[in-house]
């Protein structure tokens, strides 16, 4: 019997001069303006010999709206989900976009990936996200030139009220949440704070496009391959202040594992220039490619949805935003990265690492900048 991924994507382009939210009553499609379109939507579930997946993606024309347009052929390939695992792609949008979104719908059966079963094409959300095990949030409103940070976050928070809205009416109560957008921590943080049924372990951000940036970093810097080195720790922010550690890490030699640090012996270069390319690598992209990282961006939230549910590899452990309990003495009520193990579809934060003084001042630092955020977050809400 073949076991059906059923996602639920909107990889088209939009524009839209005005929108009124009211008219919609999900909430889902709570935004639009001349540069911003409409959603995409996936989702997951092992039940019944089914499985669902969906994502949401508010595009812009420039930088964002891409991520999720990467995003399916991984998906219609198995990166997500593997290479034995049949999908029927659910694509969702608003009326206006109805015809671009079946140009999207013949460029995936125009692809005939061996996996695609079938290719749906709907403006119907309830259609759409009826049922919902996980939830890739890939979507949010940019920074633009002349916006404080301030407007930012009102704009982002309004848009993960209403998502968070969208997940509670439709999704299935152990829904399983990924955030990509940023900023991506305090996103996740209000669709928790606007999602209460759904647990707290079940909403996670993206960190591990970071994670995995380092490891690129690791791997060149050594001359060996990605996937000879592990454990790697992204802790914090998804932001310029996260901190990438590889005080853990190891890599495979011909004389079996060795601990980063030595293999490398250049601390200077690990405690400055390995840190500040990690965080800046974003940045670094737009500025050689003029477009945001979609491609690594795709693949990081493919690795972290496909650990998630089928687990991490024995004593190899990766980088997930979740929601603090106070491990490593940092501060509960914020979604910070921790090192985590998976296993049966549940993470774990992994306990007992030692933790040297560089290491607490950027963890401090940048669990600083998370607690500044919610306060501005939670002042937008009170403003709106």
């Amino acid at each position: 019997m073949h076991t059906y991924v059923y996602i639920v994507m909107n990889s088209t382009e939009a524009f839209i001069s005005s929108f009124d939210l009211g008219k919609h009553g999900t909430g889902v499609y709570y935004f639009a303006s001349e540069n911003l379109g409409s959603s995409i939507f996936c989702n997951f579930v092992l039940e019944d010999n089914q499985a669902h997946v969906w994502s949401i993606d508010h595009r812009k024309r420039a930088c964002d709206g891409q991520i999720g347009y990467a995003l399916l052929p991984m998906i219609a390939r198995g990166v997500m989900l593997g290479p034995d695992q049949p999908v029927i792609i659910h694509m969702l949008d608003i009326e206006p976009a109805a015809e671009a979104l079946n140009g999207v719908k013949m460029e995936l059966i125009d692809a005939a990936f061996p996996l695609l079963k079938d290719v749906v094409a709907t403006t119907d959300v309830v259609e759409a996200c009826q049922s919902v095990n996980i939830a890739v949030m890939v979507g949010g409103f940019p920074r633009k030139e002349g916006m404080e940070r301030k407007d930012v976050m009102s704009k982002n928070v309004s848009i993960y009220k209403a998502q968070a809205s969208a997940l509670e009416q439709h999704a299935a109560p152990d829904c399983k949440v990924l955030v990509v957008a940023n900023p991506a921590n305090t996103n996740a943080l209000i669709l928790k704070e606007f999602a209460p049924s759904i647990p707290e372990k079940n909403i996670t951000c993206l960190t591990r496009l970071d994670h995995n940036r380092a490891l690129g970093q690791i791997s060149e810097k050594l001359n060996v391959h990605v996937s000879d080195v592990r454990n790697v720790i992204i802790w914090g922010n998804h932001s310029s202040t996260q901190y990438p550690d590889i005080n853990h890490a190891t890599v495979k030699t011909t004389n079996g594992e060795k601990s980063v640090r030595d293999a490398i012996a250049n601390d200077n270069w690990l405690n400055t220039e390995f840190i500040t390319t990690v965080q800046q690598r974003g940045a670094t992209i737009i500025k050689a490619r003029k477009l945001s990282s979609a491609l690594s961006a795709a693949s990081a939230a493919c690795d972290h949805i496909r650990d998630w549910v089928f687990g991490t590899p024995k004593g190899t452990w990766v980088s997930m935003g979740v929601y603090s309990d106070g491990s490593y003495g940092i501060q509960p009520g914020i979604i910070y990265s921790f090192p985590v193990t998976c296993e049966n579809g549940q993470w774990s934060i992994v306990n007992g690492l030692k933790i040297d003084e560089l290491s607490r001042e950027k963890m401090d630092a940048t669990a600083k900048e998370l607690m500044e955020e919610k306060i501005l977050a939670h002042s937008c809400l009170i403003d709106d």
